[in-house]
């Protein structure tokens, strides 16, 4: 096999505007963790008051979307918390999700996950030993072996999820009361949530949502929740409009994305012209390949909100993944002006410039890339599209760096290896890729020695 068909043999990256970053094998448990801007800025903006109110920084946890209609929530070892979307989207309000996130948050506080016992005999101990590998593989960008450790990652546990103990979940409950306090709002929406569903506290753990088969309720837990949150000062704070708001945009675009499209417009009726109906159908109608419709939509929010970025981007994504690349540029330039420290634009941005034969779009997407990498230098989508640009220029060496960089990323130790000595062979040694490529084939040699033993 020639160098140049062993170049076309990286797996071809997903599109980031909404992307589902691993793709399960496994079909009794598909499961996908989803990028996008926007839902992870609302997310985000959501949880960081509570994880500083618990007394951690904010930038040490890491907070993941899992695309599974499924009702659940759960946290890692290194300050991990992960939500499904369907645990989003059945939220009925901010502050109910904000509860969630708060005792999540509570959990990592609390040592819980450091207390419990994760000998390789517990069902739960092998479940987590089988996820984090999965997660791994997963944040590496090994989106096919990821996928199928993580979703097989029950099976080692009797779908036991961090099965805590009931001490743990009232301790959980009493921290995010206090972390819900502190940031001075209302603990009344965990306590909403848990009441929507005690009625799966009679159920046997095979009928439960596995959020509650993990997180056992309890009425006890619940009277010991309210007790405390009824004493806050803060017990009838109201979310904000603005948190309304984009918590009802971000469940319209989520709905939009994940649902069937007749669900989506049955939910979202033509004669609706609300912001979030438009935005479900802007998505729903580009998904049925609807392109004229799905513009028309877009175009009616952004001429009511041109500020917004994400309808941009959104215009962006209709454009470019129908085949319209060079007409996608502009929405994504103005995207990016907008919001001009996201990363996951600049590689959007960069992915149509690509599209083009014009030597000064290949440059253009080479400097957005590796301007991306700065925020995300472990981003294998961002070093797959750099070997191509560098690739259409014909530095065919910092190529070959590119994809070493991509495997490396994605702990393809071997073929790190080979690329890392091969962009060697016709690198300068004076430059920092040079330099680089020496410890990749150092880290991998290393890597794949231990693996032999």
């Amino acid at each position: 096999m020639n160098e140049e068909s062993i170049l076309r043999r990286i797996i071809a990256p997903l599109t980031l505007s909404f992307a589902w970053l691993l793709l399960s094998v496994n079909t009794a448990f598909a499961q996908s963790l989803i990028r996008d801007t926007e839902i992870e800025e609302v997310l985000r903006d959501f949880s960081e008051p509570l994880i500083r109110a618990g007394g951690l920084d904010p930038k040490a946890v890491d907070i993941y979307i899992v695309n599974d209609n499924s009702l659940n929530a759960f946290v890692t070892r290194g300050q991990n918390i992960f939500l499904h979307t369907g645990l989003i989207l059945e939220s009925k309000t901010p502050n109910q999700l904000k509860g969630v996130i708060a005792h999540e948050t509570g959990h990592i506080v609390g040592g819980h996950l450091v207390r419990s016992d994760y000998g390789r005999r517990s069902a739960y101990g092998s479940m987590l030993i089988a996820a984090g590998l999965g997660l791994a593989a997963i944040l590496a960008g090994e989106e096919g072996a990821g996928g199928a450790i993580l979703a097989g990652a029950p099976q080692f546990g009797a779908l036991e999820i961090l099965a805590y103990t009931r001490v743990n979940e009232s301790a959980a409950d009493q921290y995010a009361a206090q972390y819900m306090e502190a940031t001075g709002q209302s603990g009344k929406g965990l306590i909403q949530f848990f009441e929507k569903f005690r009625y799966q506290e009679v159920l046997s753990n095979a009928k439960r949502y596995p959020y509650f088969r993990s997180h056992p309720l309890s009425s006890e837990r619940i009277d010991a929740l309210r007790e405390v949150v009824d004493e806050s000062p803060y017990t009838d704070a109201y979310d904000s409009d603005e948190d309304v708001y984009r918590f009802d945009m971000t469940k319209a675009k989520l709905r939009g994305f994940l649902e069937g499209q007749q669900l989506v417009f049955s939910r979202y009726p033509a004669e609706d012209t609300s912001d979030m109906a438009r935005y479900a159908r802007a998505v729903a109608f580009y998904r049925s390949a609807e392109l004229k419709n799905a513009i028309s939509e877009i175009d009616a929010l952004i001429a009511k909100y041109p500020e917004n970025p994400y309808y941009h981007e959104l215009k962006w994504q209709i454009l470019y993944e129908s085949g319209r690349g060079e007409e996608s540029i502009p929405p994504m330039q103005r995207a990016l002006e907008l919001k001009p420290d996201a990363p996951l634009f600049k590689i959007s941005l960069a992915q149509a410039h690509l599209e083009s034969t014009n030597r000064e779009d290949t440059m253009e997407a080479i400097r957005l890339l590796k301007s991306a990498l700065v925020t995300e230098p472990k981003n294998p989508t961002a070093w797959y599209y750099l070997s191509q640009g560098y690739g259409n220029i014909g530095e065919e060496a910092l190529a070959k760096y590119a994809i070493a960089e991509q495997s490396f990323a994605m702990s393809n130790y071997q073929r790190a290896l080979s690329f890392a000595k091969r962009a060697q062979q016709d690198m300068r040694r004076d430059i920092p890729q040079w330099r680089r490529a020496s410890d990749i084939v150092v880290i991998s040699e290393t890597q794949l020695a231990k693996k032999k033993r």
